[in-house]
């Protein structure tokens, strides 16, 4: 059995519960910038101060007051990302409530199941269609009339007519709410993804928001700042997001939200941000866009050089952080300057010029990807979290970035590895338990969270992550597989979005390859591949075969080079591309991009067979 755990201790002796830390914020700081909202669609930005947003989250907190909310009453939010949410997030614990957000993508029925489930009294909306699911829903619960409101611009029933409502309730009532609650409250009730089964409610209390502000703002001064601002664009109903903007808020670092991620990249040299925190497959196609204009300028070959170099410049900076420094040659650092004028210096400026680090999580990060924007003078910190964890187990530190782990334990945090070899973990950021008594039956083991992920700890306390318990696979001649190694080295070319490694019960290991679309039809352009650039989009739960002969040939390569890494038991012997509704309405991926694998081969259960019956192509 191996175990580590941070050396640094945190102290929550000083906070009653998490909104302690936004009123700290605003007694020593009031007239500091904390967020840029923006105005006419992000064509502008205007700045608001922390004593602003505590005006704002006050008002609005008094309003749920006045509408009925009691001391640890449910409250839903449902919207995509956006100022309001971080309002109405706030005002809902100052109020004494508890917040259940709800992804904005969620269908009706997910909405009914979580406004039962979590017994919710009032909900609050984005837009039109999200008020409408959660008025329905409430309506069908016996909680209608005033029980409902729109975070747009809607006479009566939005945050403007919340806040009339609590004109009469007296700042001492307020403060009484606000301090209601203690460290071991409920905060929030989050629902998990659903990745390996049915949603759960997540418990998480006051206890681990505060835990985690004090233990990544121990970890990270150098990153979080108050000279330094992000910009959120994932879900603020993922946990990863709201403990960032709870982090931000606290440290004064300043925030700016985009609720459409498409918009990202052209919003970024207006916002300027210093950190940020991305999904692997944000890398991937930043990457992929830079390849493919280098391409387009027949500059393909360099741009190949200068990917070589930066990897060598990055591997050279780890081994500087670790204590074994590699020799640097005269030639390195000349091809390293005249390639920064090139290519890293404009992949810093896509990125609006003021970058010190990223932050990437959700989904394993490719090595190679770490060292190259690492090389390219944008470190990349990984970290590992789940939802029952309140996001961060464990993280690369500044100085100490070893690409390939996700980092040691954060402080307040231990990590134990298990005989079979799944992470467990305990520590500040650890819920109590799951919303149902049942689901908590197998969740824990002598007191640590067992996570469900397979990894090993190395001598210095970092991760290393191989894959989940239940994806683990064996085949018919009783061959144990863990499909993580193939799939991501799979998936570390910008044309794979998913590779799923398959094979229970079977003969030997087959591959889905799901091809990014966007990716796909750039390729096809770029290689005149008419069906393909118009290859028209999957039907959700209905995969579509791709057999171009020549994109056919790409992958193998990449299956090739795959099966290369693993053992020949591991190796897969033939393979099917595939296009599939990878959109979330789709219901295959999470909000944060993640394949709901068992959902997915359900639906591709006849291609699968196809494998092992002589269809697709051999490795």
């Amino acid at each position: 059995m191996e175990e580590y755990a941070s050396p640094v201790s945190i102290d929550l002796s000083a906070y009653r519960n998490a909104t302690d830390l936004v009123v700290a914020r605003a007694r020593t700081a009031p007239e500091h910038p904390a967020f840029d909202v923006a105005v006419d669609d992000g064509r502008s930005w205007r700045q608001v101060t922390t004593a602003q947003f505590v005006a704002e989250v006050e008002q609005v907190a008094k309003g749920l007051i006045a509408v009925g909310l009691e001391p640890g009453g449910r409250v839903a939010l449902m919207a995509a990302t956006r100022y309001e949410w971080a309002v109405c997030d706030l005002a809902i614990w100052f109020a004494g409530g508890v917040v259940v957000p709800i992804y904005d993508t969620a269908a009706p029925g997910q909405v009914n199941a979580i406004l039962t489930a979590a017994a919710v009294q009032i909900g609050i909306g984005g837009s039109r269609a999200q008020v409408k699911a959660l008025a329905d829903g409430l309506a069908g619960l016996g909680r209608a009339g005033r029980s409902t409101w729109s975070l747009d611009a809607a006479p009566g029933a939005d945050l403007a007519a919340l806040a009339a409502a609590g004109a009469a309730v007296s700042p001492t009532e307020l403060e009484a709410r606000r301090t209601n609650a203690d460290l071991d409250s409920l905060a929030t009730i989050v629902f998990t993804s659903g990745t390996s089964g049915q949603p759960k409610g997540a418990k998480i209390t006051h206890r681990n928001f505060v835990g985690q502000v004090l233990a990544v703002s121990a970890g990270y001064e150098e990153v979080v700042r108050e000279d330094g601002n992000t910009v959120i664009f994932l879900p603020l109903a993922h946990v990863l997001a709201r403990g960032l903007q709870l982090i931000c808020l606290a440290s004064g670092m300043r925030i700016a939200h985009i609720t459409d991620p498409r918009k990202l990249i052209a919003a970024l040299p207006r916002l300027q941000p210093t950190f940020l925190v991305v999904v692997p497959r944000v890398l991937q196609k930043i990457e992929a866009a830079i390849g493919a204009k280098a391409d387009h300028a027949g500059l393909g070959w360099l741009w190949a050089q200068a990917r070589r170099t930066a990897i060598e410049v990055g591997t050279a900076a780890e081994a500087a952080d670790a204590g074994r420094p590699l020799p640097v040659t005269t030639g390195l650092r000349l091809r390293r300057m005249v390639y920064d004028k090139l290519f890293y210096a404009r992949l810093r400026a896509k990125l609006g010029g003021r970058i010190t680090y990223l932050l990437s999580g959700a989904a394993s990060l490719d090595p190679e990807l770490s060292l190259l924007f690492r090389g390219a003078g944008v470190p990349v910190v990984e970290g590992y979290g789940l939802t029952e964890t309140t996001a961060p187990i464990t993280g690369n530190l500044p100085g100490a970035i070893r690409s390939g782990t996700v980092g040691v334990p954060l402080p307040g945090s231990t990590v134990r590895i298990a005989a079979d070899g799944e992470v467990l973990t305990r520590g500040v950021g650890v819920f109590p338990g799951y919303l149902e008594p049942a689901d908590n039956a197998e969740a824990f083991v002598d007191g640590f969270f067992r996570t469900g992920d397979l990894g090993t700890l190395d001598a210095d306390g970092h991760l290393r992550l191989s894959g989940r318990v239940k994806d683990v696979i064996i085949t018919a001649g009783g061959k144990t597989i863990c499909p993580a190694a193939w799939e991501q080295a799979v998936e570390s070319d910008p044309l794979v979005a998913h590779a799923v490694l398959v094979g229970e019960g079977r003969p030997y290991p087959g591959g889905l390859i799901l091809l990014d679309v966007e990716s796909l039809r750039a390729w096809a352009a770029r290689h005149g591949a008419r069906a393909l650039a118009t290859l028209r989009d999957p039907a959700p739960g209905q995969p579509i075969r791709v057999d171009d002969s020549r994109l056919i040939g790409v992958v193998a390569r990449l299956v090739r080079a795959a099966n290369a890494e693993v053992s020949r038991s591991e190796q897969v012997r033939r393979f099917t591309l595939l296009v599939a509704d990878l959109s979330e309405d789709g219901g295959a991926v999470t909000p944060t991009m993640k394949l709901k694998r068992a959902r997915f081969t359900q639906s591709a259960s006849d291609i699968i067979d196809g494998l092992y019956l002589g269809a697709g192509t051999p490795a």
